[in-house]
Formats: structure tokens, sequence, C-alpha cells
């Protein structure tokens, strides 16, 4: 099932998601559904907030990522349940990214270039991993997500003031874009 991606200014892209345990109902089932979200529009990471579940869990697919160092990202497809990043480290660098419940919004972000993360994958086993680059930098992103955190809130007031309209206009859903979405 393809679920529609909320929009920015829908209230559940603020809150502080929860943790689930295993019993989560058909959890095999929505972390598909995830993925088939995401793919058909084309992102790269989703999070349970954007498409309406206040959950502590987000999917990565960056396979096919259009990046200079694509190998660099090859086969990185997980599914991050109870997340907790434990520490971020390393030089803070720049890069465009965007987000698929702020459609044709991209911004230059800073963030720190790496990341230890503890969670869960769909088979409850735990990990403590480190990521750097791009990878880390979809982790952050998509982690936010579950902090109810946006990218725009990480760009300069004066770019955030100049967005205000554009913002404005996609929390009404005056947005053209190709994937089912809720506002």
């Amino acid at each position: 099932m393809i679920y529609p991606v909320y929009m920015y200014g829908t209230s559940v892209l603020r809150k502080k998601a929860q943790e689930i345990d295993k019993n989560y109902k058909e959890l095999g089932v929505f972390i598909e559904d995830m993925f088939e979200t995401m793919k058909k529009a084309e992102g790269v990471g989703l999070a349970a907030p954007q498409v309406g579940k206040s959950i502590r869990l987000f999917v990565i697919d960056a396979s096919d990522i259009d990046h200079d160092d694509e190998e660099y990202v090859e086969d990185f497809k997980k599914v991050f349940i109870n997340p907790i990043i434990v520490e971020e480290s390393g030089k803070e660098w720049v890069f465009n990214e965007g987000c698929l419940s702020i459609p044709d919004v991209r911004e230059d972000v800073s963030r720190q270039e790496k990341v230890r993360i503890q969670y869960y994958d769909q088979e409850w086993n735990f990990y403590d991993e480190e990521y750097d680059g791009i990878k880390a930098r979809i982790i952050q992103h998509e982690y936010d997500h579950l902090e109810g955190i946006m990218f725009v809130d990480k760009i300069s007031p004066l770019r955030k003031k100049l967005l205000k309209a554009r913002l404005t206009a996609i929390s009404k859903g005056k947005v053209d874009i190709d994937y089912k979405i809720k506002f």
C-alpha cells in the first residue's frame, strides 16, 4: 500500500515520535509499505511521521541516489526502529537537502560528517553503528523527523523568511507532485 506523504504544516511532523515494541501491529507490512511509498515518491529516506504515524521508525534506500560517489551508498537499504543518535562528530559540512514533505524546496544544510546510532532492525536485532558522509546525512535527516524537526529548521532565519510564502503554499496543499499527499 502506498501511503500519502504528509506535507509541511501537518502537526504529526512536529511531534516527538514514540518508541514501539515487537508487538507493533503488522510491523512487517508497514515497513514494506514505507519502502513502497518512498520509492513511488522517489525519495531516499522516509520517516513514519511523514506517513502520519508518530512512531520511531524510518527507512532508507539510497541505492539509486544521484551522487558523485555512487559506490559509496550502493546497497544502503536499512530499517531503523527506535533509533538513538549517540554521537555526532567530525567537521560540519554543507549539503543541499530536500524532503518529500517539503516538495520542490532544496536548501543548504550544515551537519556533522559522522554519526553513531543505536537501533533495531525489522527482526529486532540490535545495532550500534557508525556512519559518515552521505549515509550519516541521510540518517540525521530522517532521525530529525522523529524528533519533530524539519530541515528548514536548520537554515538561516533569512532563508526561512524568503521561503515563507512557498512553505505556506505547501501547507495548504498547493503543490504539483506525482505522489499522494496529505495536508
